[in-house]
């Protein structure tokens, strides 16, 4: 299914997990297809929702799978956020974060003042005001989420800190199944804290491609985006009024793309990435 084609490619934004990996495999063609369209000077970006790595994790994760790229070129939920507060929101220095280290790493480097919300309340929080006033609340996975950073963000928020959701994925797959996502947390936070819904910067919301855009200097419509979930991807590349492929290789099946419409539509579907490399040949010419 091929519905609208761009005049010309030059920016080309690769979700990850399912597309060019499936846990610790790589999905076969994509090594070949990345380094086919960066011989060609395409623009490449690698976006995922994940918040718990750094983007040089990920960079040493791609080479394993053979794909050279640099941190510049992995937009995650968590730079995304940092690219957010620095353009719209750089009042915003103190931070209460809730997230695996990986996001607090990235958190510290960008310049600003982090504190882990399991170092922010007592052992036996007592519902007392913080110690510090915060400018912002950054939430993503924590998979040791309890009670302590709970009680500190809702806290923290209730004293009037931004609440900003890296993504709000309520579950993510592995290979035992479904586990609770940042998603969970970031709704535990909201009810505890009695606050409306947080700034959610990944995707399905369009902030990580607008942030791709935005870098490169690149029109949406001469942007692809390459994806394998119509919930996430599909639906955050129409918001940024982005062209997108879904390819088969991840959590969508051949049966269910023709059922999928509005926002969750791609502009084309590919079994693989042969197929899309086919696609973006006729694209590029």
């Amino acid at each position: 299914m091929v519905e609208r084609l761009p005049p010309s490619v030059r920016l080309v934004i690769f979700d990850l997990d399912g597309v060019i990996y499936r846990g610790g495999h790589a999905v076969p063609g994509a090594a070949e297809l990345v380094g086919g369209l960066r011989a060609r000077g395409v623009l490449l970006r690698y976006a995922t929702n994940n918040s718990t790595a750094t983007r040089a994790a990920y960079v040493e994760r791609l080479a394993g799978f053979g794909i050279e790229a640099s941190a510049d070129e992995l937009v995650t939920s968590t730079s995304a956020t940092i690219a957010y507060l620095h353009a719209h929101l750089p009042q915003v220095r103190r931070l209460l974060a809730v997230g695996a280290l990986g996001m607090l790493d990235e958190l510290h480097h960008a310049g600003f003042v982090v504190t882990a919300a399991a170092d922010a309340a007592p052992n036996h929080y007592d519902g007392s005001r913080l110690a510090n006033r915060y400018d912002a609340v950054i939430a993503g996975l924590d998979q040791e989420f309890d009670y302590r950073r709970l009680a500190a963000a809702a806290s923290a928020i209730r004293e009037g800190a931004v609440f900003i959701a890296t993504n709000a994925d309520l579950r993510y797959p592995t290979a035992r199944g479904f586990l609770p996502g940042a998603g969970a947390m970031v709704a535990a936070i909201q009810a505890a804290a009695g606050a409306e819904p947080p700034l959610v910067i990944g995707k399905p919301e369009p902030g990580m491609f607008v942030t791709a855009l935005e870098e490169t200097g690149t029109p949406p419509d001469e942007a692809v985006v390459v994806g394998d979930n119509p919930d996430a991807d599909m639906v955050a590349a129409s918001r940024a009024g982005i062209r997108s492929i879904l390819v088969l290789t991840g959590v969508t099946s051949l049966a269910d793309a023709p059922r999928l419409e509005g926002e969750r539509r791609p502009d084309a579907v590919a079994a693989g990435p042969r197929d899309v490399g086919r696609l973006l040949d006729e694209w590029l010419r």
